[in-house]
């Protein structure tokens, strides 16, 4: 029988990536939700701090991917708690009152964003989020942490490095946090696929970068997770190429200046 998915942010710059391609796999029934309706696409409305349309898009679900997320723009109280904190609190209830078996979530590098860039850090380090953005994926990864310690729903947190939308990428800090579509969708499929024992997870995602700031060679065994392109080989041969590759590597590896 088919796994039914839920996907929020289905028109976002991953999100439509994710949806097209899992619409395409025969072992998914996908329904993409986002803030606006697109008949031609299939992509529902869905306002997600609308409890009723929660409930009643994660009936029958088995994995919600829930990548949407409102620009905040620094208005904490406004947008970031009223919004995505809330939006995501009442996803995670809706799920558990309908028995959804996992929620994987679109976090960020930016939940650990001040840590220099030669510092060597895994997912359990202490979060130091580089932002009111990044801190707010702090909150919904450790709200995932609760009701995952509550035994009431499995919560997977991809902090997800850098996925600029055409498949390459396009600068030197790129090279350290890269991730491509086709990594990126078989990371999602892995985790979607990860057995039921697996009840909480933070991991950074990105591809098999040689300059990675992150290690991710253990997902290979956790999840089956393989990844297949290199950022620092495609910049090399970028710049063979004559192609301009931005210059910006920072002091901090969500990207800020001392």
């Amino acid at each position: 029988m088919k796994r039914k998915l839920l996907l929020t942010g289905a028109a976002g710059t991953i999100g439509k990536v994710i949806y097209k391609e899992l619409q395409k796999d025969n072992r998914y029934d996908i329904v993409g939700t986002d803030i606006e309706a697109d008949e031609k696409q299939g992509i529902v409305q869905l306002n997600i701090v609308d409890e009723a349309q929660l409930r009643e898009l994660t009936q029958g679900v088995d994995t919600v991917l829930h990548f949407a997320w409102i620009k905040d723009d620094g208005d904490f109280l406004g947008k970031v708690l009223a919004g995505n904190v809330s939006g995501a609190y009442k996803l995670f209830e809706a799920a558990v009152q309908n028995g959804v078996r996992r929620i994987i979530f679109a976090s960020s590098n930016h939940a650990t964003g001040f840590y220099k860039t030669y510092e060597k850090i895994d997912p359990d380090d202490p979060y130091r989020p580089d932002s009111f953005y990044g801190l707010s994926k702090c909150y919904i990864e450790l709200l995932g942490r609760l009701y995952s310690d509550q035994g009431k729903i499995s919560s997977v947190n991809i902090r997800i490095g850098n996925f600029p939308g055409d498949d390459r990428p396009h600068s030197e800090r790129a090279g350290h946090i890269w991730i491509s579509e086709r990594d990126m969708l078989q990371l999602i499929i892995c985790c979607i696929e990860a057995d039921d024992e697996l009840k909480y997870l933070n991991l950074y995602g990105t591809s098999a970068n040689r300059d990675n700031y992150y290690n991710i060679d253990y997902l290979e065994e956790l999840i089956g997770y393989k990844p297949q392109d290199d950022a620092t080989e495609l910049l090399e041969l970028a710049k063979a190429a004559g192609r301009k590759v931005q210059q910006d590597e920072t002091s901090f590896q969500g990207g800020q200046e001392q």
